[in-house]
């Protein structure tokens, strides 16, 4: 009964550290997609997106919200054309990750400053799936406010 129970709990952990490892494996595309961001690289961004991926922003009214959208290729340029001295730096404060297979979730609360200087904060919903190349980004949508912030 012990070598059962020993042998139930083994594959248990073996399980969850697998899980724990690609989960490890979502986090570092998103930061690497991040620190892109802050290093003005915009190779380093596109590399974390998959090539049909879309991006998403909730604009926030008082009679309800809008969408607006952008493509990666127009976040990408805008990397690309920040300009010399000013630093773009998203914070992640919290990651949620939830796989299922070759597929993944990731809910990230984050704080956006510019130049050190705390500009707005919200939460980006990310869809990633894992390709032979690793994990990319498919989609984002996020909010933003400045109000409400950790």
């Amino acid at each position: 009964m012990k070598k059962i129970l020993v042998l139930v709990l083994s594959f248990l952990f073996v399980i969850q550290t697998l899980q724990a490892q690609e989960e490890k494996e979502v986090e570092k595309v998103i930061a690497s997609m991040f620190e892109g961001m802050k290093n003005k690289d915009p190779e380093m961004v596109k590399m974390s997106f998959h090539p049909e991926a879309s991006m998403q922003t909730v604009i926030a009214g008082e009679s309800g919200a809008r969408l607006g959208s952008n493509s990666v290729a127009d976040f990408v340029n805008r990397i690309a054309a920040t300009p010399v001295g000013t630093t773009l730096d998203e914070r992640i404060l919290e990651y949620q990750i939830k796989i299922d297979g070759q597929m993944a979730s990731a809910w990230t609360i984050y704080e956006f400053y510019v130049n050190d200087s705390f500009s707005h904060c919200g939460v980006n919903s990310f869809q990633l799936i894992n390709t032979p190349e690793g994990w990319k980004i498919t989609y984002v949508i996020d909010t933003r406010r400045k109000d409400g912030c950790k």
